[in-house]
């Protein structure tokens, strides 16, 4: 059997209904193969950098590894920035890049180069992934293939490259190989380790007034969000999430974001809890502030989480367990945990939440208010099946406003990658059938992935896309005011982004602007007015920043612009 058939073969019986490709020489025989054999839709993009990014949408909503190919050389390298996207948020992909025939390859001769655009892809990758590995034998591809989706989906998931030269493509497999399904992968631990666990857990429950649970990237990983909602509303304890855990859980005592641009309220709570239970959060420096010792005063960490290396890193815990959540989530539904928050406790932080209002933060700003229009945004798309924004301000906004209402929410968190929004939102739309997806994005991170609203055009993809155009890279910008008196290379001086209603209009999307608060209701409206793909920009103020904003090498209780706690004393 020809060796890119048995490939595709594979991936439809994998139940890879998507691939996401733009196509070169070398991935040629791939492609035709996916398609005669016609399960898997190839979804052709116009930059290998969207592919990738796609992949990475589409996993998130599937729990398989999204896979993209590409050619070799240019080609195998743009998927690079999606590949360490997919790494650092533990997202299971398989990439597949082509390469030239193993004749033209330069390995072990002192030469740059012996073949047109051979590139050493694999070596490049080995940093941004689980395994990166070049096919020398076609007859190795059954056990290569099978190896990569073990590898992207047990314990942390990740992602895989595989590089195939061009004749190992059009080789043969063996005709009585088989692909046999194998059970889905739970990372194993000792079940007399988890039941340690959760008794000392327990015991630390009834000695805690101030009970507080942070919810991470790993509930969400890990799929087990349904369940932990059930151990959740039988603890009674406040819950708070990080970036990438938002979304994961819902409820009257799911407080807010945390970290370096969360929720005040949320942070206070972070910083003076007596009990902290951390599920699938790594606790890094964006999450604790910089000072780690005045993070861990007063409280007694409890930690879970499926990498080894992520536990007493930067945080010594006073309990941890290196494990999947899928396997720990029966013992604690099992055990019936309780907390006993004092009603002290519980009655400060909603008196926080209402008065360090985060539609407030900003102050008395003109035009329209971000952080208002995210909540407005959330609490008038009921049709959205999940919010996925891209990288900047409006991120952070997103972050601190947007109420999802337990509806996924999407972004690029360890890689920080701009021009992920949209294609990701196009992958997350395709793995729910083309359901309605609201993609958010700054004027800069819109620009990175343009051309990819073509994409969206020709797949009949109902993207809702939401542009805070500030006619700067604000984030950015905000740092360079703090900290570089005010210049502006680079965010404001020598940037601009152009008129996006007519850009959307070429590729013959809806599109409309707003500039004002009297129009927000109306904008919003509109974004769903239509079935199809629709633009709304959101005009922005230049000046307007992130509020609040944790201080530089300070804690979790120094964010600024400060403000004084209701009842005095210290200020937050």
């Amino acid at each position: 059997m020809k060796a890119s058939d048995w490939i595709a073969s594979y991936l439809a019986d994998r139940g890879i209904d998507r691939v996401f490709e733009m196509i070169g020489g070398m991935t040629t025989h791939l492609l035709d193969s996916i398609y005669r054999e016609g399960r898997s839709s190839i979804v052709t993009v116009h930059h290998e950098q969207a592919g990738a990014m796609a992949a990475c949408g589409w996993a998130q909503v599937k729990g398989l590894p999204g896979v993209a190919l590409a050619t070799s050389g240019p080609g195998a390298v743009n998927l690079l920035t999606g590949v360490g996207t997919c790494y650092f948020d533990s997202v299971p992909a398989i990439f597949i890049t082509g390469q030239v025939n193993r004749n033209e390859l330069s390995t072990g001769r002192p030469m740059r180069q012996l073949g047109f655009q051979e590139t050493d892809v694999v070596s490049m990758a080995k940093a941004i992934t689980k395994g990166s590995v070049q096919v020398t034998d076609p007859e190795d591809i059954p056990e290569i293939m099978g190896l990569a989706f073990k590898t992207a989906m047990e314990g942390r998931p990740g992602p895989v490259l595989i590089d195939i030269p061009m004749d190992v493509q059009r080789g043969d497999v063996p005709v009585d190989t088989v692909f046999i399904p194998e059970e889905d992968v739970v990372h194993e631990v000792d079940v007399e380790e988890i039941e340690d666990f959760v008794l000392s857990l327990s015991e630390a429950l009834t000695r805690s007034s101030r009970p507080l649970v942070l919810v991470g990237n790993g509930v969400v990983r890990s799929g087990c969000s349904d369940d932990l909602a059930v151990v959740l509303d039988g603890l009674g304890a406040p819950v708070v999430y990080s970036l990438m855990g938002k979304g994961a859980v819902k409820g009257d005592l799911v407080l807010g974001m945390i970290g370096t641009y969360g929720n005040r309220w949320a942070n206070y709570a972070l910083s003076r809890c007596d009990l902290l239970i951390v599920l699938g959060s790594r606790l890094d420096v964006r999450q604790t502030g910089a000072d780690v010792d005045r993070f861990s005063e007063g409280k007694a960490i409890f930690q879970v989480d499926v990498d080894p290396g992520e536990i007493d890193g930067r945080v010594q815990t006073t309990c941890s367990l290196a494990s999947d959540l899928r396997a720990v989530m029966p013992y604690l539904l099992k055990k019936q945990l309780v907390a006993s928050p004092s009603s002290d406790w519980l009655d400060e932080l909603s008196r926080l939440r209402v008065t360090w209002d985060d539609r407030k933060e900003l102050g008395d700003i003109s035009g329209i208010n971000p952080n208002r229009f995210m909540r407005e945004l959330g609490e008038n798309s009921p049709a959205a099946s999940c919010f996925v924004t891209d990288i900047g301000a409006h991120q952070m906004w997103a972050a601190q406003s947007l109420e999802t209402y337990g509806r996924r929410f999407m972004s690029s968190g360890g890689m920080g990658a701009m021009g992920y929004a949209l294609p990701a939102g196009m992958g997350a739309s395709l793995a729910l059938d083309r359901a309605p997806v609201v993609v958010i994005a700054g004027d800069g991170g819109f620009q990175c992935n343009l051309q990819e609203l073509q994409t969206v055009v020709r797949n009949g993809i109902p993207l809702k896309m939401v542009v805070m155009d500030n006619r700067s890279l604000g984030m950015v910008r905000q740092f360079q005011e703090a900290y570089f008196e005010g210049r502006y290379p680079g965010t404001v001086w020598g940037y601009d982004s152009p008129d996006f209603t007519s850009i959307a209009e070429a590729y013959g999307i809806r599109s409309m602007s707003i500039s004002s608060d009297t129009d927000v209701e109306e904008g919003i409206r509109w974004l769903w007015d239509d079935p199809g793909p629709s633009l709304l920009v959101v005009s922005i103020s230049p000046e307007v920043g992130i509020a609040p904003k944790m201080a530089f090498g300070r804690g979790l209780d120094e964010m600024e612009p400060i403000r004084p706690l209701p009842t005095g004393g210290v200020v937050l």
